[in-house]
């Protein structure tokens, strides 16, 4: 079945975005794996899944799916993504919830949701301090999907962000990010996803990781976040909700085969 897909990135985070609102194609695992395979498919980090949305309030419906062929709750890129695709400032009907955005030029901004910090919530396989994990001591937290950030050194993303993501203190595998703190407004960050592995960029991860360190006493509540592929703008709003601002580009058009 040929299928077309629009080919999209956030800061070098890329994505296979199939609008599937007026004809769903069939996609199973191993679809979507081939799919994403760099070598034998199109390849992206995650390829995204557009339906008519079936809440009150929604424009369009989104699924995130890995290259693994798992599927994620919320992803910060692909949502810009899907809102300069959409167009007129979408609602997303999300996994996690209703996501609202706004666009100013080339900039937008998702307003990501409140996270979580309940052990059942992220989640993890027992109780403990989300602030203080036995692990590492990453701070953990739910932004949709669950994430660890490891305050420190950086260049251990490759190294221990594999073994941390499948730690059996994360039932559903967890994404580990590894970051710097560069001033009181600005950390440089590098995110181990799961199931997609070193990515250039992580929304989610960005988020999660500035709401981390504003719990540590690390930075302000509105910080830049510097990834490989560039940056990101977050803002953990005082009533809890947490906005990500970033530029979303379509890098080209096809069909499979």
């Amino acid at each position: 079945m040929m299928i077309a897909f629009t080919k999209m990135h956030g800061l070098g985070n890329d994505f296979i975005v199939i609008d599937g609102r007026e004809n769903m194609p069939a996609l199973d695992e191993a679809t979507i794996r081939r799919l994403c395979n760099r070598r034998f498919g199109i390849g992206c980090d995650q390829l995204v899944l557009l339906s008519a949305p079936t809440l009150a309030g929604a424009d369009v419906g989104v699924r995130f799916f890995n290259p693994d062929g798992s599927e994620a709750g919320a992803c910060g890129n692909a949502s810009r993504c899907v809102a300069w695709l959409v167009g007129n400032a979408p609602t997303l009907q999300t996994p996690a919830g209703l996501l609202p955005t706004q666009q100013n030029g080339s900039l937008i901004t998702v307003n990501m949701g409140k996270p979580r910090f309940e052990s059942g919530d992220i989640p993890l396989s027992h109780a403990c301090d989300t602030l203080h994990l036995p692990l590492q001591d990453a701070a953990a937290c739910s932004m949709g999907n669950p994430h660890a950030t490891v305050f420190g050194d950086i260049t251990r993303a490759e190294t221990l962000g594999p073994a941390m993501e499948t730690d059996p203190l994360f039932p559903e595998r967890a994404n580990i990010g590894f970051a710097e703190i560069i001033s009181r407004s600005h950390m440089r960050l590098r995110v181990w996803e799961r199931g997609a592995g070193l990515t250039l960029a992580c929304g989610s991860g960005a988020c999660a990781a500035v709401v981390n360190a504003v719990r540590r006493g690390l930075t302000e509540r509105s910080c830049t976040v510097t990834m490989d592929g560039g940056d990101l703008h977050i803002t953990w709003l005082e009533n809890r909700d947490v906005l990500m601002a970033g530029p979303a580009m379509t890098v080209f058009y096809g069909t499979t085969v």
